[in-house]
């Protein structure tokens, strides 16, 4: 065509263009005088490309028009990316993908260069054509998130596994896509498809909890991230920050799990006064133990000491410090006189005293200051307003470190470096910096990066107000009249013998050193003759994100260590629901004669229920006082029916089985494994009370250390026996150690929700009681057990154990008394003698 040709087709297309629609007529001649910089040739195309993608939806065409000057300033051409938007007309609908398309167009040429662009335009044509909404995502999904800092490769690696998926699974990129992002921010790419296989599985098991595991809004998803969480796992290392808190600091702080999640930000080792709470991961060992006494630091150097505390309330005014319901004080009215500049206040207050605690700890731990600066110098400056923030407390630092030589900018902070300051004091000159210091205003989100590695916001929880406590809080066995219950009566052994544990099985923490656990350990003497009661008042520790505190017996102290022994409900995830189908089929003989047993027993006889509103005849008594008293004048109920009702026992039982990792070891007998009669042991039982009908509960348990008793809820009082039950009994494997005190107190709270007078706690063992940190004193954990079943007795629950432990009568007899254990001589006895003894305690 001519010239004149080319233009005169530009101009019938315009027209054409505003009969359809005057905006888009409007918006065309305003776009095409940049469009006409590349050639008349290509700006009619562009133009008919305007008019066929506006009469195929207008909203496409708009969105076509609207990007066009955007996409051409980043490209510097016009035809590539004309060419990719005009594949949008083979979907109708397609608007969505096509706004998104136009919209990223500019960044994918700034990120990703001509050739990223055409590739990350295939890319998400191709999910067009699989699945428009997926299309729609990925168009819609930022290219800077899409590519990290790989370029296409970045997008490349996302998507492509998706297609698979799709393919297989049927996995739409639209739910894949945003959590993917995340997964492969935090845990790396190599993270990201068994993280999609599993949500795969979830979503084929039921859409709403599939959707939530991929929006990263399940409990499940975010325990798959937090498993594989990079940094420095705090939870693998309790025993080794404890050591290193007791040997600067000579206390035993609480170290609980904290509620930090990647969704969160910054990861920070916070506390509440009265522990600490640590996140499940930290950038590396060096910041994670810098943290650590960072917050330690606050504790032992009076931050959140209650005379401390209230003088600075005074300071703003207030004459007591506020309490929330756990008795925590709640640190917002402090800050509430800075109005919008709280965040800015409490930036500069808090820079302030953890210089001065930071000084405090440097007088006492060897090259912490220096440690400190090497990591805040290694570290990123932030950017915007936290920089500031950021670069005042790294000078500060700074000048502490270098043995504060005369600085006059650092004068007014000097008084902080004395051993007499208090929180108070760095109140107080915090106020004269916010007067003095030109620092900017600070956003909620930008406050967590103006802090340097191993600080951490110290107003992050309401806190308990410390106190000087006495060692007997601590758990090293002083006396403490609060929280102790002596007994005179109660003999150390004579004989201090070293007696090896039982519990290690095939687990391999066992060759961890056990931990020091001078002043504690035992097991209580037999017939201790008043009851078992734990006094004093515990610190909020009930609501701990740490799990349900216990005490625990202290046998050498005759006392109760207070919130000692802590546990943790968990559900099992190993399913077998095969397993447990072929052991049903293996033991069917066995439970068809135990429920021809339990027919036997049922009651047969109707018990009669006088005096109901409604029933199967009179009750001659009850309708006689009802006529006396209407004759009388008064005006009576009219519940004048018997009924008759079959006669049941009111019984409820809990099964409690010990899942240590011995019970993975062979049968000495052979026929399998341990693990195997236990598993066919606990499903006999639960078919069995099915038939008899009484309310029961399944649970099990194991434990490392005292902090970390876990408790499997595996059926409640309230659920009935489903195919899921059935599956988690036939996936039972072992796993670490058994403290089983802790367990019995978990397991008889449990009763609360029976609803039977009666109660009955069968506990399954295999071993003796023992954990990793019982010090190698075995009878420390068999008193603790002992005082456990005593209190039990007192509570109305009535255990019995049952121990696959042939030396069982040695120890059993101590714990649980005389007629209260059965040690069987034969493990395959197991299935059928587990129902046959509870059928023998109802009666």
């Amino acid at each position: 065509m001519t010239q004149p040709e080319i233009l005169a087709a530009i101009q019938q297309a315009l027209a054409d263009l505003e009969q359809i629609s005057f905006v888009a007529h409007r918006d065309t001649r305003e776009a095409l005088d940049a469009i006409q910089s590349q050639g008349d040739e290509i700006a009619l195309e562009w133009v008919r490309a305007c008019k066929a993608l506006f009469q195929h939806d207008r909203d496409a065409g708009k969105a076509f028009i609207r990007g066009s000057r955007a996409a051409l300033e980043a490209g510097h051409t016009v035809l590539p990316w004309m060419h990719q938007a005009l594949c949008f007309l083979q979907w109708r609908g397609s608007w969505k993908a096509l706004d998104g398309f136009m919209d990223q167009l500019p960044a994918a040429y700034h990120i990703l260069g001509a050739a990223g662009e055409a590739r990350w335009a295939e890319l998400g044509i191709a999910w067009c054509g699989r699945h428009l909404e997926s299309g729609a995502t990925y168009f819609r999904c930022p290219v800077a998130e899409l590519a990290a800092t790989h370029g296409i490769a970045g997008v490349e690696e996302l998507v492509l596994p998706a297609e698979n998926l799709f393919s297989q699974r049927r996995l739409a990129l639209a739910t894949y896509l945003p959590g993917a992002i995340r997964v492969r921010n935090l845990l790396g790419v190599e993270a990201v498809q068994p993280w999609a296989k599993r949500g795969a599985d979830i979503l084929q098991a039921g859409r709403l909890r599939g959707e939530a595991f991929f929006k990263l809004e399940s409990e499940e998803s975010m325990a798959m991230l937090l498993e594989n969480l990079p940094g420095f796992r705090t939870p693998e290392h309790q025993r080794l920050l404890q050591l290193i808190l007791y040997a600067w600091f000579g206390e035993n702080f609480d170290l609980l799990d904290g509620n930090w999640s990647p969704d969160k930000g910054r990861a920070f080792v916070e506390t509440d006064g009265a522990a600490l709470y640590l996140p499940i991961a930290l950038p590396s060992r060096e910041v994670a133990i810098l943290a650590l006494l960072h917050a330690a630091g606050h504790l032992t150097f009076h931050s959140f000491e209650r005379r401390y505390i209230e003088a600075l309330f005074h300071e703003v005014g207030r004459e007591h410090p506020p309490l929330d319901a756990d008795k925590r004080i709640t640190w917002r009215p402090l800050f509430a006189a800075f109005g919008e500049d709280m965040i800015r206040f409490q930036l500069i207050f808090d820079l302030c005293e953890d210089l001065r605690v930071d000084a405090r700890i440097g007088a006492r731990v060897p090259n912490y200051l220096n440690r400190l600066l090497a990591a805040a110098e290694a570290a990123v400056v932030p950017e915007g307003a936290p920089a500031a923030y950021f670069e005042l407390a790294r000078a500060t630092l700074r000048w502490a470190a270098s043995g504060a030589p005369e600085q006059a900018e650092m004068e007014a902070v000097r008084p902080l470096l004395d051993e007499s300051a208090t929180i108070v004091d760095a109140f107080r000159i915090a106020k004269s910096i916010y007067t003095d210091t030109p620092l900017p205003p600070m956003t909620l989100a930008e406050r967590e990066h103006a802090y340097l590695p191993g600080r951490s916001p110290n107003a992050a929880r309401p806190v308990y107000p410390r106190r000087e406590l006495d060692h007997g809080e601590f758990g090293t066995g002083t006396e403490d009249q609060d929280d102790a219950v002596k007994n005179t009566e109660i003999k150390p052994n004579p004989e201090n013998k070293e007696i090896p544990k039982h519990a290690a099985g095939e687990d391999p923490d066992f060759d961890i050193p056990p931990e020091e656990t001078t002043g504690s350990g035992g097991r209580v003497g037999v017939g201790i003759p008043q009851p078992a009661h734990v006094t004093g008042h515990a610190r909020g520790a009930e609501y701990s994100e740490k799990g349900k505190p216990y005490a625990e017996w202290d046998y050498r102290d005759g006392r109760y260590k207070r919130n000692w022994a802590w546990v943790q409900e968990k559900e099992l995830t190993e399913l077998d629901a095969d397993e447990a189908a072929r052991l049903l089929t293996h033991y069917a003989p066995a439970l068809k004669r135990l429920k021809r047993a339990i027919q036997t027993q049922k009651p047969a006889r109707m018990a009669p229920l006088r005096r109901q509103f409604d029933g199967d005849e009179l009750d001659l008594e009850a309708a006689l006082g009802y006529i006396a008293e209407k004759r009388a004048g008064m005006s009576p109920k009219a519940n004048i029916y018997r009924q008759r009702v079959m006669q049941h026992r009111d019984t409820a039982v809990t099964l409690l089985a010990d899942i240590s990792t011995s019970i993975m070891q062979p049968c000495a007998e052979g026929g399998g494994r341990v693990v195997d009669h236990i598993r066919a042991g606990m499903l006999l039982f639960a078919e069995s009370m099915e038939e008899v009908g009484d309310p029961y509960s399944l649970a099990a348990f194991a434990s490392k250390y005292r902090d970390n008793v876990s408790y499997y809820r595996i059926k409640g009082f309230d659920q009935r026996l489903t195919p899921h039950v059935r599956a988690v009994l036939g996936g039972l494997s072992g796993r670490l150690a058994t403290r089983m005190g802790a367990a019995l107190r978990h397991a008889v709270k449990g009763f609360d929700q029976a609803p039977s007078q009666r109660r009955l706690l069968l506990i399954l063992s295999d071993g003796r009681p023992a954990d990793y940190d019982d010090g190698g004193d075995e009878r420390y954990l068999h008193e603790d057990t002992r005082m456990a079943v005593k209190e039990a007795v007192d509570a109305g629950v009535h255990p019995f154990c049952i121990t696959l432990d042939a030396a069982g009568s040695q120890y059993l007899p101590q714990i649980f008394g005389p007629g209260h254990y059965l040690v069987l001589d034969r493990i395959n006895d197991l299935p059928k003698k587990l129902p046959e003894v509870y059928l023998r305690l109802r009666k």
